[in-house]
């Protein structure tokens, strides 16, 4: 009796010495959806003939000492030797959701080891809604959607370059038929300048997180201090625009009226060329000519030279008619010498502008 309790003791030791020779790593594994997982199995007994890969407890690969991988109606899964290490890795390709689970490595008829594998999948994150333009001191709202994650997703809010506290946001969510988790997030930021708003989605297989952001933008940036300039700025820049508006208007005015003046002046010299044709025109009926020496009592700016040249050409035209000589007579009556004098005297109390004839 005592003799068989030391035979299966001893042979115990060696079962456990032998399977502490053999082990699979890594002992976890976690990678994303259409990633490849790749295991190692490795012993230092070189006894082992065949070496079996099994997925979920069902055989996909199988490995001969001598012969190497044998064919497998699994396209993808394949296996790589490493001679140095002795040991050979597992090779699962294009992974889905249904190949998480247990992996084992068995050596027939030695012993066998597990590992884990988790195959997460990544899905998308967007912030809703575009940039936002905002006072200085509004609140404003932001909401994150991340859709088709799984697991459920880690949610981070970043505002002004920094980690934005998780009570400060709330998160809601939802599973949808395919295990698949959609998280909603919203945030009310505090403008206080322009910033980026980025919401972060991650999983623990994603090394960097997606990330989605929107800007929001704040009118009026002032702080105003007991040395800051920035109002009597503002005011010289008012006061400057009041001053150049007003410059304008001025300008404007002294435009239109020497545009005015310009039009003015043409309308007199024809009336002043008018005035002096009808002069002419009653000397004509007079009977005597006209004196080409006489100005008239009016301005004689230069502005009146062309028109007197042109009122010249105009008199050149008119014929005039010579006033008979005045023949004395000594039978003229003293009653004709009176009536004379009285037309003067009546002719006289008139005001009448004459043309001196010769």
């Amino acid at each position: 009796m005592d003799l068989f309790s030391l035979f299966v003791l001893l042979l115990s030791c060696r079962i456990q010495a032998v399977g502490a020779r053999m082990k699979v790593s890594p002992q976890t594994l976690t990678i994303l959806r259409g990633e490849e997982a790749r295991f190692t199995c490795s012993t230092s007994n070189n006894h082992w003939t065949v070496m079996v890969w099994l997925l979920n407890g069902t055989a996909v690969l199988t490995i001969s000492k001598t012969s190497g991988v044998l064919p497998s109606v699994n396209p993808n899964v394949t296996a790589e030797e490493v001679s140095l290490e002795r040991s050979w890795v597992f090779i699962l390709k294009n992974t889905e959701r249904h190949n998480q689970g247990q992996v084992t490595c068995d050596l027939q008829g030695i012993d066998r080891r597990t590992a884990s594998l988790f195959v997460q999948e990544k899905g998308s994150v967007e912030v809703l809604g575009d940039d936002k333009l905002v006072f200085k001191g509004q609140s404003v709202q932001f909401e994150c959607q991340a859709a088709g994650w799984y697991p459920q997703p880690t949610l981070q809010w970043r505002v002004y370059d920094k980690k934005v506290s998780q009570g400060e946001y709330n998160i809601s969510s939802e599973e949808s038929g395919k295990s698949l988790f959609t998280v909603t997030s919203n945030l009310s930021v505090t403008a206080v300048k322009s910033t980026s708003v980025d919401c972060l989605a991650s999983v623990s297989a994603l090394a960097t997180p997606l990330k989605s952001t929107v800007h929001l933008r704040v009118v009026a940036e002032v702080v105003q201090e007991e040395d800051d300039c920035t109002v009597p700025l503002a005011v010289t820049a008012s006061l400057s625009g009041l001053l150049l508006l007003l410059l304008l208007c001025i300008c404007t005015v002294l435009w239109y009226r020497q545009r005015r003046q310009a039009k003015t002046s043409p309308q007199e010299a024809r009336r002043f060329g008018q005035s002096v044709s009808g002069r002419g025109s009653v000397a004509g009926e007079a009977g005597g000519k006209v004196n080409l020496g006489y100005s008239s009592e009016g301005p004689t700016d230069a502005v009146y030279n062309n028109v007197i040249m042109e009122t010249g050409s105009q008199m050149d035209s008119v014929s005039f008619y010579k006033v008979p000589d005045v023949v004395s007579s000594s039978s003229l009556s003293l009653h004709n010498e009176s009536q004379a004098r009285v037309c003067l005297s009546e002719e006289s109390s008139k005001n009448v502008r004459r043309i001196t004839t010769v």
